[in-house]
């Protein structure tokens, strides 16, 4: 059984994974992102794989906040799940930067993710996960090495910031397997790739 691999974003509107105000510019994801429908949409996602793909910047963001949610009895249910999965899957962190990995089952690489995507296919495993590293996440569209894409689409028109469709990607093509609403009116899309 081959290994698949979910690319996991929130994007808005306009198609952008960050504001106008570059990187961190993100506050209009958190009203979506709290809902009980994105919550649940997360735990079904991350539930099947066993490696989490995140690149430098996620990896220090998430560390900084998640390990410690999961003792947590003021967090929701699906927060603490969320945090005890993290905890305990395999991490796999893109950085040229990044000298050691201080959270537990992380290990940083300095390499291209589709050939790290490759290798880990190989391997014995559950699914594999990129969690919200748009970064990691054009690396492997371009290199047509993503089997599913969960996008949570906002709905909000940021007018700026990155995207995580650019001009210059393969040609594919992607059938919807879910489509579910949430309380704020963000759509919890999964799309699978349809290969010929």
């Amino acid at each position: 059984m081959t290994r698949k691999v979910t690319a996991n974003i929130s994007l808005s509107l306009d198609g952008r994974t960050n504001g106008a105000g570059g990187d961190y510019d993100m506050s209009w994801i958190v009203p979506h992102a709290i809902t009980e429908g994105a919550r649940d949409h997360m735990i079904r996602v991350t539930e099947p794989a066993t490696t989490a793909l995140l690149g430098r910047k996620n990896y220090q963001g998430f560390g900084g906040f998640w390990p410690a949610v999961a003792d947590d009895e003021n967090a929701s249910p699906q927060d603490r799940a969320f945090s005890r999965w993290l905890n305990e899957v395999d991490k796999v962190v893109f950085s040229s930067t990044l000298i050691e990995a201080q959270w537990q089952n992380s290990r940083i690489v300095d390499a291209e993710p589709a050939d790290v995507v490759k290798q880990l296919r190989a391997e014995e495993g559950g699914d594999i996960i990129v969690l919200a590293s748009s970064s990691v996440i054009k690396a492997l569209l371009a290199a047509d090495e993503i089997d599913c894409l969960s996008i949570t689409l906002d709905p909000e028109v940021v007018g700026g910031g990155a995207r995580l469709f650019e001009d210059g990607l393969p040609v594919s093509s992607w059938k919807l397997s879910d489509s579910t609403p949430t309380e704020s009116g963000a759509l919890c899309l999964l799309y699978d790739r349809v290969r010929s």
